[in-house]
This record gives structure tokens, C-alpha cells and sequence, in this order.
């Protein structure tokens, strides 16, 4: 995006739904929670919100929050394209207000994931006449998991990654997690503990894999300017990117291990104008132990191939000296179908100090990547407090 927009919108308001397993409510009823909590939390008025980002499991998202909260937004916008979806929309609600086209933007999203049973260890089933359908769900590829038990092999082969390794992410996930009371899962876990569960899609087991629970978010974001004059300390966007690859599955991909990431960080950080140096917080998408590993490297906090010895000896953890996904992650915290939005609400919480027991010590900036469908789009963004 243009290096003029750095430091132009500021999420004002921020919060969660119930979270974990929440039976009786919907996914709708869940987003509507949290954008009244975030409205709440930003000192703002329903009425003020004319830009609607939204993304459930269901369509036409942004029609239906708008209805169900009886507001008549001059924007809208549904995009869908996985667990990113909602750290994409906030690239677009910047352009949007940036254009004039909306001035309080309000982005969530929900899932019931546990409470409906939706969601499958499968995973997600494409209809019987789209590629996917057609040519992989009838020979027992597993969606997404069997996709990256594919790619945790090959840096396995590789790299000489360890399943200690990967397990490792999950240990450190859990130890954060401990120290968050809204964790969804919060028993002692150890590598021995990771590496005796079931075994799922060959390398990866049950505990490399992350919750399937309930839950929503929102945040609001405004402009700058008014971001001074509202409740709660303004957390700047200062940097965004995304980049989206040529497939839906990426069989078509000449190396599983090349996935874009790089890119979406080099262009975020040079819209902030910051380095990896200057990060304080980093908050990565972990759907599986090895997209964290993968992350780490291509995001340029290790080398390639040097990821799973990067994370070992609780390096990741609250006593590390590298501590990301301080929520406890989606391996821990909570996990909906998609984990961007918690990722953007945990380091809000951590960059405005209130965090509790997880909190960091300096806490100025921070970093939050997140993927989407199956390596076939990835986006970064960085945020700040002055």
C-alpha cells in the first residue's frame, strides 16, 4: 500500500465474544456481541459506524451483521479468502476511509465451530463439482491437514525438522495459555505429552493441530485524527501487505515451502519504515505447530531450514527469549474457524498493556502474519503506539 497511509487509521476499540464453547448462540449473535463490546471499548455509538468489514462461516456476512444491528452502513465488505480475511480488511477499510468511502470502520467475525459441529477432522468439503471436490476429496486428502502434514514432511526431508521440533510450538502455546484466563485449554502439556498423541495426517498429531471452539472479535477503526479524541489508547496501522498466490490447493506449487510469506513481511515493515528489530510483539498464525515454523523463516527471524532450531529449548514460551502467539494461540487459546481476527486482538491487548500476567515487558509495536486457504495468500501487518 502507499508508505502516505502508515500511521492514517488506528484501531480505537477492540474485544472478544464469549469464547471457548458457547451453546444457544450463533455465529451472528456472536459478532454483534463483540462489535457492541468494541464499540463499547472505543467510547463510540452504534450510529457512528458507517464502513462494515465482516466474515463468518456463511455469506453475505456484511448484509447480514448490518441488518442484525439495524445499521445502514455506506460500505461494505465481505472478502473471504481464509484465516487472513480479517487482517485483509483492514488494508481495506484504510483504502476505504482513505478514499472517503467510510470514516468508522467496524470488522469482526464468528464461528460455532465446536457448538454446531461444523467442523470435521476432516476439515472443509468443497462441492462435488469444484476442483477440490473432484480431484482430491475423493482420495482421502484430508483439508487442510493433510496439506500441511505434506509440507511439515518436506522440511522434515529437507531441513532435518524434528516432530520435537514442531512439538515444541505446541509446549510453548500451552504455557501461555496458562497464564490466559479466557484459554480455552490450560492442563499441562509437554513434548512427550505432543509427540504420544493420536496421530493424525503423518507427521502431524492431535496436539500439532490447533482447537476447533467457538468464538468472535471486533475492533474499530477510524482515522488518526479522531483516534486522539476517543476512550482508549489508539493503535496505529503502520504497515500492511498482502500477496495472493495462482491456485486454490497448491498441488500446482513447484515448492510447498516457498509461500509468499516473505514478500507480505519485507512490504509491511517498509510501509512502517521499522525493521525486525524494532518489533516488540509477533502474533503468528498457528493452525498447525509447522505453519509457525515455516512463518518464523520466511518472515526472515531465522534463516530457511533453520526454524525448528530456532524454537527449541522453550525459546517461544513466556520464559524464552523469542515469546510469540502470547494468548496461547490457536493451539491453546481458542481457535474458530479462523484465528486472524484473535491474532489482531491479542496484540492490541498487548500493545495497550493489558494483558494481564502474559503481558510483555515492552510492548510498542507488533507484528501479526497470518495465512489464508492453503498457502494461497498470506498477509502482514504491523502496528504501534506512540
Amino acid at each position: 500500500m502507499n508508505k502516505e497511509l502508515s500511521g492514517s487509521v488506528a484501531i480505537v476499540g477492540a474485544a472478544e465474544s464469549d469464547l471457548g464453547k458457547v451453546p444457544g448462540m450463533t455465529a451472528l449473535e456472536m459478532q454483534a456481541q463483540a462489535s457492541l463490546r468494541a464499540l463499547n471499548d472505543a467510547g463510540l455509538r452504534l450510529q457512528a459506524v458507517d464502513g462494515v468489514f465482516a466474515h463468518t462461516d456463511d455469506r453475505f456476512a456484511g448484509l447480514q451483521l448490518a441488518e442484525y444491528l439495524g445499521i445502514r452502513p455506506s460500505y461494505i465488505d465481505s472478502t473471504n479468502v481464509g484465516g487472513m480475511s480479517n487482517i485483509l480488511h483492514v488494508g481495506h477499510a484504510m483504502a476505504a476511509i482513505a478514499a472517503g468511502m467510510c470514516s468508522v470502520a467496524l470488522v469482526t467475525y464468528g464461528s460455532t465451530q465446536l457448538s454446531s459441529g461444523t467442523r470435521k477432522v476432516g476439515g472443509a468439503f468443497d462441492g462435488a463439482r469444484s476442483p477440490v471436490g473432484q480431484f482430491i476429496s475423493p482420495y482421502g486428502q484430508l483439508n487442510p491437514i493433510g496439506y500441511y502434514a505434506m509440507a511439515a514432511n518436506l522440511h522434515m526431508h529437507r531441513y532435518g525438522t524434528t516432530s520435537e521440533q514442531l512439538a515444541e510450538v505446541a509446549v510453548a502455546a500451552r504455557k501461555w495459555a496458562q497464564l490466559n484466563p479466557k484459554a480455552y485449554r490450560t492442563e499441562p502439556l509437554s513434548i512427550e505429552d505432543v509427540l504420544s498423541s493420536p496421530l493424525v495426517a503423518d507427521p502431524l498429531r492431535s496436539r500439532d493441530i490447533c482447537l476447533v471452539t467457538d468464538a468472535g472479535g471486533a475492533f474499530i477503526l477510524t482515522t488518526a485524527d479522531r483516534a486522539k479524541d476517543l476512550r482508549r489508547p489508539p493503535v496505529y496501522v503502520l504497515g500492511i501487505a498482502e500477496a495472493f498466490s495462482h491456485h486454490y490447493t497448491p498441488f500446482s506449487t513447484a515448492d510447498w515451502l516457498d509461500t509468499g510469506v516473505a514478500r507480505t513481511g519485507e512490504a509491511a515493515l517498509g510501509m512502517a519504515g521499522l525493521t525486525r528489530n524494532d518489533i516488540d510483539v509477533v502474533q503468528i498464525y498457528d493452525h498447525f505447530t509447522i505453519g509457525v515454523i515455516q512463518a518464523l523463516e520466511e518472515l526472515g527471524f531465522c534463516k530457511r531450514g533453520e526454524g525448528g532450531a530456532f524454537v527449541a529449548g522453550g525459546r517461544l514460551g513466556p520464559d524464552g527469549d523469542f515469546p510469540i502467539n502470547t494468548s496461547g494461540g490457536g493451539l491453546s487459546f481458542n481457535h474458530p474457524g479462523m484465528f486472524g481476527m484473535l491474532l489482531v486482538l491479542e496484540a492490541v491487548h498487548q500493545l495497550r498493556q493489558e494483558a494481564g500476567r502474559r503481558q510483555l515487558p515492552k510492548a510498542r509495536t507488533a507484528l501479526v502474519h497470518a495465512p489464508g486457504m492453503v498457502f494461497s495468500a498470506n498477509t502482514t501487518m504491523i502496528l504501534g503506539v506512540q
